[in-house]
């Protein structure tokens, strides 16, 4: 139940964030929140990451939905095995369905997170699916660790 009130909350919290963007400014239009180095631009994203696969959307929605069905299959099947997979997962899966909802209903995907350090704009969607992957690594980071140990641990009781 806490997952899906997380995946909730990440998709909502995308699609509100985009649509008072969509309202509240012109596309290509921005809104310093700290000057230098973070702002609220309007960017109209009809790519991928860092404006790839531009102008592919029907390639784009199959990949996406793909990539969600599977994160979804994955969450059910070890739902039970590790909270942080479980999280992983569900921000990879939250993140993959706010940039769908955009996609096919839209058409492209709103950015609007904006920092001086790091050139891309993106969204909450965005920075799920990155949290997600991090996540996961780290869980495959920590149980490679922990099977290692496990084996010497055995190799030294023989």
């Amino acid at each position: 139940m806490k997952i899906i009130l997380l995946m909730a909350l990440v998709i909502g919290a995308d699609q509100i964030s985009k649509y008072a963007v969509r309202m509240a400014l012109a596309e290509g239009e921005s809104l310093e929140i700290i000057r230098g180095f973070f702002a609220v631009t309007h960017f109209q994203n009809d790519g991928a990451a860092f404006s790839s696969f531009r102008g592919q959307r029907q390639l784009l929605i199959i990949l996406s939905a793909a990539v969600v069905i599977g994160a979804l299959i994955f969450l059910w099947k070890n739902r039970k095995d590790s909270p942080l997979f479980s999280v992983s997962m569900a921000l990879l899966a939250s993140g993959g369905i706010g940039n769908l909802i955009d996609r096919v209903f839209m058409g492209t995907v709103t950015d609007m997170l904006s920092f001086s350090i790091f050139p891309p704009i993106f969204n909450i969607a965005d920075a799920a699916v990155v949290i997600g992957c991090f996540l996961l690594l780290f869980y495959e980071f920590r149980d490679e660790i922990k099977r290692r140990r496990e084996e010497k641990s055995e190799a030294g009781d023989e």
